[in-house]
């Protein structure tokens, strides 16, 4: 990595606590001034403007949380195991997520489909690809006999994710941890019921 990709990467790895916490239209420059400790014509000298910087941090939140859900379900030999290890990421991960201001493709969905139409197409691949990846797994489980045949994936797999969003959006305004676990809790419940055979 050159002098100016490290640079690069530190503003933003700097910055994208603040742009989840705050949103977009808080976080003003002197906020990033401040968390990097560079001046105005540094972070200025690295992306061309506030809307370019905010693009770079959404691509970095999105990525280290589809890496890191990655990592924990390719571990899983089993559909099912990958399918419950995909809840468990956040299980184990969602005071983090709750601390760092809520689900970053979350907050950035909300601020683009309000205003953002710049950040649009980004937030919607990442949604794109994060349906994808459960209908994978979903239908895997169909074609090696784990699932039921004749489950909808992506139902599923929207399903999933709604209440994956919703239980973290719940849990953090109500400050009560136990309003996800529920959520989570009803998921394998549905897994166990509705899709496994």
């Amino acid at each position: 990595m050159s002098k100016a990709e490290q640079t690069r990467h530190f503003i933003i790895e700097k910055t994208a606590p603040i742009f989840n916490k705050k949103g977009y239209f808080a976080t003003s420059l002197s906020d990033i001034t401040m968390a990097t400790g560079l001046t105005k014509g540094s972070i200025y000298g690295n992306f061309k403007d506030k809307d370019d910087l905010a693009t770079h941090v959404y691509t970095y939140q999105s990525k280290k949380i589809a890496e890191a859900i990655n990592r924990q379900i390719t571990q899983q030999k089993t559909s099912l195991k990958k399918l419950f290890s995909f809840l468990d990421f956040y299980k184990d991960n969602f005071k983090n997520i709750a601390s760092s201001g809520g689900c970053p493709m979350m907050n950035a969905a909300i601020e683009a489909d309000d205003s953002l139409s710049f950040l649009t197409p980004k937030v919607r691949r990442s949604f794109d690809l994060w349906r994808q990846r459960l209908i994978v797994i979903l239908q895997e489980g169909i074609a090696n006999g784990e699932f039921k045949p004749n489950i909808s994936s992506e139902n599923y797999a929207i399903t999933f994710m709604a209440m994956i969003e919703g239980g973290i959006l719940l849990s953090k305004i109500s400050g009560r941890v136990k309003d996800f676990a529920i959520v989570l809790d009803k998921m394998k419940e549905m897994i166990d019921r509705e899709i496994k055979v």
